[in-house]
């Protein structure tokens, strides 16, 4: 198949036809040419002459295994040609009742095939009754069949018959395909497996593996593809492609490929191998296909056989596989993008403590830990500053969510606080201007906070907006400060006016201002965090802020978070 490549399908297309049809044309020449005579020979004229009469087997009557009661001993039996027969098969004669209908059969004789191992050979049940040897060809409906057949009600062709059976205690089940016809007063019966044991494991193996196998007959133009195929190609089995339907299938970026793996195949370069794609069913199919030729004794190839490998879900998994990389990678390089950024904020909205806190006799340390390692900050937040007036500004806060756009919401209501606190207001009305900034801002969402000041009388005047009280560590007990009313969350309720609860403090107290996730757990009452983190506290009657933190932290219990923590806590000396 010597041509140039093609450009179009239909090039391709009237190319195979071409070669398939000088390949016909030849053999019908090779076919009409009469024999050459033997060198040496004389050619005579042909000499008529009676050929002399066959000689036909005789049949020994004493041969058991010969049981025919309708053939004369000068004519070829019919049970002596069952051994010709590739299939089980048994000569029957029909056993009548009184009525004349047939109830049963005899073996007259049989062949050797075993149809499935744990049937016996017919020809070791001649002169059993079939319904002896096929005790399931009553419930089968195989004795009826077989009986129509005595009846005149014509041959029996490709029944199916599922055939169950118990030997040794073991039931068995095969599918099998019956033929029967007449023969004088007698039934010839075959038969097969529908499919064999060995047929199903390659069938098997071919949709494990993803393989199939088709034969084209460049001659006859049958083509012939095994189930496999049919599966890739999502195909009848009993109407497989040609080649000119294979050639339309093909995506148009690989018919090149495809037309030199047609040419290497029918110039007998075996194997000749490529990866070709075609469009089945609107998907596009990536296959590996194999291909050598069938040849004749005269070199000419007749048929082609073509293995082909369906690669298509493995190229959808190294797709898929792909893109899971790109996106992860997006999603590192993000991360990285996140962090840099949070690792900014956090150095901007996580203060460190001045001098000047210490100036007015206030020992502070603050702590924040993400619930999740990779994040270097969230939506909590702490405020402790000495504001113009003389007064100190605690306060702590958890903006609901996380990541980047927890942190945006944290850093505008902390600076917002950080503003509003400059105007000299109690504590109630900062938190209530905040709760009506955040209503009035339709991208935000619920936040808590607690937020206060400490004078210069040492007195605690604070709100609470919908966050855990402050613990107040004093004699060595620790205990929730006690507030008149506890007010919803920011940004739930517009309009609503907070109190200003007042709490004395003394020489020695701490305070430890926290988010919930230090005392909250899944499936537990919110109460039993606080009292458990109150005991905590109160393990070391006088601990430094620091101490108090890094004790907190190391304990235990406090491990596995399963949210943002931030603590911030206040001795004053």
């Amino acid at each position: 198949m010597g041509f140039p490549l093609p450009d179009t399908v239909e090039e391709l297309k009237s190319l195979i036809g071409n070669e398939i049809s000088s390949l016909r044309s030849a053999v019908r020449r090779t076919a009409d040419r009469p024999a050459a005579p033997t060198p040496g020979s004389e050619v005579t004229a042909p000499v008529q002459t009676l050929a002399p009469a066959p000689t036909l087997p005789v049949r020994d009557a004493a041969d058991p295994s010969c049981l025919c009661s309708t053939h004369d001993s000068d004519a070829t039996g019919t049970c002596s040609l069952l051994h010709a027969i590739p299939a089980s098969a048994v000569l029957l004669e029909p056993v009548h009742d009184e009525t004349g209908a047939v109830r049963d059969f005899r073996i007259v004789a049989g062949n050797r095939i075993r149809s499935a191992e744990w049937l016996e050979a017919p020809d070791r049940q001649v002169g059993q009754r079939f319904l002896e040897a096929r005790p399931g060809a009553a419930a089968s409906g195989l004795l009826a069949g077989l009986a129509d057949v005595v009846a005149g009600g014509g041959p029996l062709e490709g029944r199916v018959v599922d055939y169950t059976e118990q030997r040794l205690g073991r039931l068995h089940r095969a599918p099998l395909l019956y033929s029967a016809a007449r023969c004088g007063e007698q039934v010839l019966a075959t038969w097969r497996p529908v499919q064999s044991h060995t047929e199903l494991l390659t069938i098997d193996a071919q949709y494990l593996a993803s393989l199939g196998w088709g034969n084209w007959d460049l001659l006859s133009g049958k083509v012939t593809w095994s189930e496999g195929l049919s599966r890739i190609f999502h195909a009848e089995i009993r109407m497989p492609w040609t080649l000119d339907q294979l050639c339309d299938a093909l995506l148009p970026g690989d018919l090149n490929a495809f037309s030199e793996f047609l040419a290497s195949v029918l110039a007998g370069e075996e194997p000749a191998w490529t990866r070709i794609r075609f469009l089945v069913l609107g998907e596009v199919r990536t296959l590996d296909l194999l291909g050598r030729p069938v040849a004749g004794t005269d070199g000419r190839p007749w048929a082609v056989n073509l293995v082909a490998r369906d690669l298509t879900p493995q190229i959808r998994s190294r797709r898929r596989i792909a893109e899971t990389e790109r996106e992860s990678d997006w999603l590192r390089r993000q991360a990285q993008a996140e962090r840099r950024v949070a690792d900014a904020l956090r150095e901007a909205l996580v203060p460190t403590h001045s001098e000047a806190l210490a100036a007015v006799g206030l020992t502070v340390a603050a702590s924040y830990r993400p619930a999740e390692e990779d994040a270097a900050v969230g939506g909590d937040w702490y405020k402790c500053r000495l504001l113009p007036d003389g007064r100190v500004l605690v306060a702590i806060g958890d903006a609901a969510g996380h990541g980047l756009e927890a942190v945006a919401r944290m850093s505008q209501q902390r600076h917002a606080l950080a503003g509003l606190a400059q105007t000299g207001a109690s504590a109630g009305e900062i938190t209530t201007w905040l709760n009506d900034l955040i209503c009035g801002d339709p991208v935000e969402q619920t936040a808590t906070v607690v937020a206060g000041h400490i004078d210069s009388e040492r007195t605690l005047h604070w709100a609470d907006a919908g966050h855990p009280a402050p613990l107040l560590l004093r004699d060595g007990h620790a205990a929730p400060l006690r507030t008149s009313e506890r007010g919803p969350l920011l940004g739930a309720l517009p309009g609503y006016a907070y109190e200003t609860t007042t709490t004395p403090l003394r020489r020695g107290d701490l305070l430890l201002l926290y988010t919930d996730g230090i005392a909250e757990r899944r499936g537990e009452d919110v109460t039993k965090g606080i009292d458990r983190l109150a005991a905590l506290v109160a393990r070391d009657p006088d601990p430094t802020p620091q101490d108090l933190i890094g004790r907190i932290l190391a304990d235990p219990e406090q491990s596995g978070l399963e949210d943002d923590a931030c603590m911030l806590a206040i001795r004053l000396d």
